[in-house]
């Protein structure tokens, strides 16, 4: 099949599923965006999406890497329904990730596939497979359609290494013509090129095309691309504890890269070192008390209540624009009489001076609008709404 005809393929979700709403009775509503579930892995503490994928639905649980360029899984998971991809227009798409060194011939594309947990690499073949999705309005029960042609990287077993307990790769979310968000944009194109997270320590969820409408208090500030990478930073103008700025910080300007592979939020060495002394003092004025360290923080204190422990503020471009980071998401409760600051020390030459960790970011709805290159947050530890409380259905409805 010629190119342009496997890339008009793409389309035919959009066509059933706006045929299927408006053979109802009422005036058909368009959904508000796709979603699917995410739930935090105990041991690795790393976040697991469930997708459904292959001619049968199969659940397929990935990894969930907000800066990955693309979804690859395993090559022995395959089902009957998955090709490689001949074509060499869609192998030229994935040629835009920086890195990827696509290569096309006879026998299909194959560029760069990695595990950003190990931080290990391999050559993947481009596959395509059916995928499906559950469409979410908000308000009335679900709808599910399905795309026939999703792109995503076929690679060796030995890249599962590192991964939570039965997941088969990782779903990338980056700024790549090929990641979920890109192609989703594509294949349902009422949608607007966007998507966002909402993580918790138990379950919680994307969204992709929409954003729920379940905070009044959403702030913005720009996405910062740095050219080729499609990373998602922010810019830092500086920390502040309990209202005081770090001295280290009075100048310029920091790039922060938003992570879910990290665990936790790091610093750079002399950035940490000014945090913790921070910290500290403002701690032990509202009367916390160290004690000692358990691994991997290395700061902790007696176990109180959180809201009685200092305010965190990452101010961005103005002082009206902080991300404010309460007690919930910066102290660690280990044992019943130990809680830790859950910040750890990036090193002393660090990629980026700062990583907003996994730990941070729960309970907090991230809206990522690729169109205009903006990130809105907002806090849900004190709203009626949380991150758990969104549920995707378990596709045993009709599907088509």
């Amino acid at each position: 099949m010629a190119c342009s005809a496997q890339f008009l393929l793409l389309l035919l979700p959009l066509i059933l599923l706006i045929s299927k709403a408006t053979s109802l009775p009422h005036t058909p509503t368009l959904p508000k965006a796709a979603i699917f579930p995410v739930s935090k892995d105990p041991s690795t503490l790393q976040y697991v999406a469930h997708l459904s994928m292959g001619e049968n639905l199969d659940s397929a649980n990935l990894v969930l890497d907000l800066n990955g360029p693309s979804l690859w899984m395993a090559s022995e998971l395959k089902s009957a329904s998955q090709s490689h991809q001949p074509c060499s227009l869609k192998c030229s798409m994935a040629k835009s990730i920086k890195g990827g060194g696509a290569e096309y011939n006879s026998k299909g594309c194959t560029l760069l596939a990695e595990n950003s947990i190990s931080r290990t690499s391999t050559s993947g073949d481009l596959t395509e497979d059916v995928l499906a999705m559950e469409f979410w309005d908000g308000i009335g029960p679900s709808s599910f359609a399905k795309t026939e042609k999703f792109l995503f990287l076929s690679s060796p077993n030995l890249l599962l290494k590192g991964l939570a307990h039965g997941a088969r790769g990782m779903l990338g979310l980056g700024d790549s013509r090929i990641s979920l968000p890109s192609q989703f944009s594509t294949t349902f194109g009422f949608f607007e090129r966007r998507f966002s997270v909402c993580l918790s320590p138990q379950k919680g969820a994307v969204f992709l095309g929409g954003s729920p409408q379940i905070s009044s208090s959403m702030l913005f500030t720009p996405l910062i691309s740095k050219k080729g990478e499609g990373f998602y930073y922010i810019d830092v103008s500086s920390i502040k504890v309990s209202g005081k700025k770090l001295p280290l910080l009075q100048k310029g300007i920091l790039g922060a890269k938003i992570s879910t592979i990290a665990p936790y939020t790091t610093f750079e060495s002399k950035i940490y070192a000014a945090f913790v002394e921070s910290y500290v003092s403002a701690a032990i004025s509202m009367n916390l008390s160290l004690v000692p360290p358990v691994a991997p923080f290395e700061v902790c204190f007696g176990l109180s209540h959180m809201e009685n422990v200092p305010i965190v503020d990452l101010v961005l471009q103005s002082e009206l624009v902080k991300w404010r980071i309460h007690g919930e998401n910066s102290m660690v409760v280990v044992n019943d009489e130990v809680m830790c600051l859950g910040f750890l020390d990036g090193g002393p030459n660090p990629r980026e001076s700062i990583v907003v960790g996994g730990y941070q970011i729960e309970d907090h709805l991230l809206e990522f609008n690729l169109g205009n290159s903006m990130l809105g947050f907002a806090s849900l530890l004190k709203g009626e709404k949380k991150c758990s409380d969104f549920e995707a259905s378990s596709m045993d409805r009709e599907i088509f």
